[in-house]
């Protein structure tokens, strides 16, 4: 799409804040985080987890969690249980270990030994082998234990209040090497500082879906924390997608003033940008059960929380427009969202979620005005003047190393727009530009915009005669 040249801009972060754990209000205030390097802490960072009733999780449940993970894995160090589980050993895993030696479920491996415990070699019984099968038969799930719901709900709101607002500084930053009209970053400001949702609209090859990425990146702002799985009254939501999250690149351990670190059942990530496209359905927007593993996997809206969620070519899924937009009427308006467990509970979930529509079609084609009144932000994305097109064509041709040509772009122009009464496109530059570069390049002559048959090659190849 459309692209902005260089200005000046500024940055910012928030005050670091004292880390809560929801579930347990009888217990002492954490202590302050600090990061082992001595950095900058985060805002929110998980409290550390140094006895059973810190994880929130009922002792029996992380007992039937053990012994499907030694199932699984066979014959297993102390240690390496608590690295699975995301828990401490000491504190945590020494007391079920300990429970599990007692009804005869886990045995020490013979010639086991080291210092601890936590080095001993543990092996699943007979008898704890048929309790193991009685838990998978419930769930399969056997990784990191799970963070009860009530805690992931309070971290959602704690990761995204007191947002700072977005300044036209903070929108030239993230586009920089975009080329937009002021008239155009003054109706995105906006629009992104209301951190609610946007329908953008406007003829496909104008950077919609490139508008779209740096209006997530403004808003998103400092990286957040996750949950690898949720808890609900022993049911298991999958939450952490190594496809749909970017793992922080601050990776360094969250300290307390006790030694004792951030809970590792966490994970930083950096605030997501969720895409998706014609392949969207309803039921992709509730709670995916997997009937042979038996445990739930988060929608997307669930997993782009604190972040941004695109729905991609709007109109062009199997659902209907009217359905998938009367889907989020309450989570708009109410800012939480009710998914639906399999045997038909409804939960309340957060929704902190920066939503946009992204559509070719007309917006008078798919839904009615009752329906965009509640889409708080409609703009028009539309093709570049000829002014844009001609500094994003100087612009692209520095990125990718061809020689810009003013007579070469009006030869292109004339003979490629004009002839055929062709819109001009955000896209086109970029495309057309690394179509010659091949042509090039298999011609075995310099890439430049001053050589017509390049230019007359690498449009023929790429424009389609209707």
């Amino acid at each position: 799409m459309a692209n902005l040249k260089p200005l000046k801009s500024i940055g910012g972060g928030q005050p670091p804040q004292e880390p809560q754990r929801p579930n347990n209000p009888a217990a002492p205030a954490p202590q302050r985080a600090t990061s082992e390097l001595g950095e900058k802490p985060p805002a929110w960072a998980p409290p550390p987890i140094r006895t059973l009733e810190d994880t929130g999780l009922p002792k029996l449940n992380l007992v039937d969690l053990v012994l499907k993970v030694l199932y699984f894995r066979g014959d297993m160090v102390g240690h390496q249980i608590g690295d699975v589980l995301k828990l401490p050993f000491a504190g945590v895993i020494d007391q079920i270990i300990e429970f599990l030696k007692r009804e005869k479920l886990v045995e020490i491996a013979a010639g086991s030994g080291g210092l601890g415990e936590a080095s001993y070699r543990y092996v699943i019984s007979g008898k704890g082998i048929e309790r193991a099968l009685e838990a998978l038969d419930r769930t399969q799930y056997a990784g990191a234990a799970p963070v009860p719901l009530a805690d992931y709900i309070a971290s959602v709101h704690a990761q995204n209040k007191d947002k700072k607002p977005i300044r036209e500084a903070d929108m030239l930053k993230v586009m920089e090497n975009l080329i937009v009209s002021k008239e155009m970053l003054d109706k995105i400001g906006p629009a992104a500082n209301s951190g609610t949702s946007i329908f953008l609209y406007g003829p496909p090859g104008n950077g919609k879906t490139t508008l779209s990425e740096a209006i997530g990146r403004v808003i998103l702002g400092d990286d957040m924390w996750i949950p690898y799985a949720i808890d609900v009254d022993g049911q298991v939501i999958q939450m952490f997608d190594q496809v749909n999250h970017v793992l922080s690149d601050d990776q360094t351990p969250v300290k307390y003033g006790t030694g004792s670190v951030a809970d590792s059942r966490w994970v930083r990530i950096k605030r997501p940008i969720i895409i998706v496209g014609g392949e969207l359905t309803m039921e992709s927007l509730d709670l995916t059960y997997d009937p042979i593993n038996k445990f739930y996997e988060a929608p997307y809206q669930v997993k782009a929380n604190g972040g941004m969620f695109l729905i991609d070519d709007f109109g062009r899924q199997q659902v209907s427009p009217h359905a998938l937009l009367n889907r989020w009427i309450v989570p708009l308006e109410k800012k939480y969202d009710f998914l639906t467990l399999n045997n038909g509970r409804k939960i309340e979930m957060p929704f902190s979620v920066m939503i946009i529509f992204s559509t070719n079609m007309d917006p008078r084609d798919l839904v009615d005005d009752a329906f965009l009144r509640r889409i708080k932000y409609k703009i028009e994305v539309g093709n570049p003047t000829p002014r844009q097109f001609r500094d994003l064509f100087e612009l692209m041709c520095r990125i990718k190393k061809i020689p810009f040509s003013e007579r070469g772009l009006a030869y292109l122009v004339k003979e490629w727009y004009h002839k055929y009464n062709r819109d001009l496109r955000f896209v086109h530059p970029r495309d057309l530009l690394s179509q010659l570069r091949d042509i090039a390049d298999y011609m075995g002559v310099p890439p430049t915009m001053d050589n017509q048959e390049l230019i007359d090659r690498a449009a023929a190849s790429y424009f389609v005669e209707l």
